[in-house]
């Protein structure tokens, strides 16, 4: 395999379900990704969510890290545009110091919840504008590495604890700009295609092209994609119509938890609503395992991707196991 092979893991609430339930299961999920030789495993953000439990992603992974002994642990991501560049920088670096070399920080521009929520969120009387985001992200990175430009206002301000370790940074995004962010402070690029599969090849030419050695020496390429392997493509495909559905619940506006596959009729849902199912189901990959891997492979290969990140999501907790299993690397 030519690419490395991580979990994304969004802490999905089922029907029936609990919040807690669910974070239990994320760090079942997170010591089973380990035993199986995954690489990474990131952690999302979400706000005011029916579906997804994960609020705190850097509160979650530190807990993960206790129980847990040499996967990378990280964010996929943290929202920027919530908080203070200073305060995300003490985050994981308190994080670096108390597990070095085992920490990421993935970031994120958009704001994993709706308008109110990020009302809710904002950090004082003015929330942090579109506009701010590449200033917030270059303080960031030089308070994560202690090098801030002398004339900046905040240059003696520095980000504690001091040590000589620093998280991997990445940058997530599914379109240009969030690509050329990435590149012009030489940090990582993770594409969403999970988020968004049409722009990947642009995105990706346009973080190559706008890369200045930063952060790192050379570009560095995640493909972030929804992926569910089961014994048959039958099992599969009955499978991911929990997430299938629940992308349909989400563009009509309903803020619910996933639902359960044997209570979907597909032949009963109007004729619109299965052709929108078909395109959702196109934004990922499902079927056995021998299928999955191999469409995984030549996406990866299509664009030279260093690695790939895979989030699946379904109803029964066992058959999300067993998808990370069949998929597992060396397997």
């Amino acid at each position: 395999m030519a690419f490395s092979l991580s979990v994304l893991d969004q802490s999905p609430i089922r029907v029936g379900g609990t919040a807690a339930q669910a974070l239990r299961e994320t760090i079942a999920l997170a010591r089973h990704a380990e035993a199986l030789g995954y690489h990474r495993f990131w952690c999302a953000e979400h706000h005011s969510s029916a579906a997804f439990a994960g609020s705190v992603p850097e509160i979650l992974i530190a807990h993960l890290a206790a129980v847990t002994s040499s996967i990378r642990l990280g964010t996929g991501g943290v929202m920027l545009s919530h908080y203070a560049p200073l305060k995300v920088a003490e985050s994981f670096r308190m994080l670096e110091t108390l597990y070095p070399g085992r920490i990421d920080l993935g970031l994120g521009r958009a704001p994993g919840g709706d308008q109110l929520t990020t009302a809710a969120l904002r950090p004082g009387p003015q929330a942090y504008g579109p506009e701010v985001f590449p200033e917030q992200l270059v303080d960031l990175c030089s308070f994560l590495t202690g090098r801030m430009e002398e004339s900046h206002p905040f240059a003696r301000v520095y980000a504690q604890p001091r040590g000589d370790g620093v998280p991997d940074v990445w940058l997530l995004g599914s379109g240009g700009d969030s690509a050329a962010y990435a590149g012009a402070i030489g940090a990582g690029f993770a594409y969403a295609h999970f988020i968004n599969p049409d722009n990947l090849a642009q995105a990706i030419e346009t973080y190559r092209r706008s890369f200045r050695p930063g952060l790192y020496d050379r570009p560095r390429v995640m493909l972030a994609l929804f992926a569910l392997a089961a014994d048959t493509d039958e099992e599969a495909r009955y499978l991911v119509r929990t997430r299938d559905v629940w992308v349909l619940n989400l563009l009509a506006g309903r803020n619910v938890p996933f639902p359960d596959p044997a209570t979907i009729d597909i032949d009963s849902l109007p004729a619109a609503a299965r052709q929108r199912l078909e395109l959702v189901g196109a934004r990922g990959i499902a079927g056995d395992a021998a299928t999955v891997k191999a469409r995984i492979a030549r996406l990866a290969a299509s664009v030279g991707a260093d690695e790939v990140t895979v989030v699946t999501i379904t109803y029964d907790f066992k058959a999300r196991l067993r998808s990370y299993e069949l998929l597992a690397p060396g397997g």
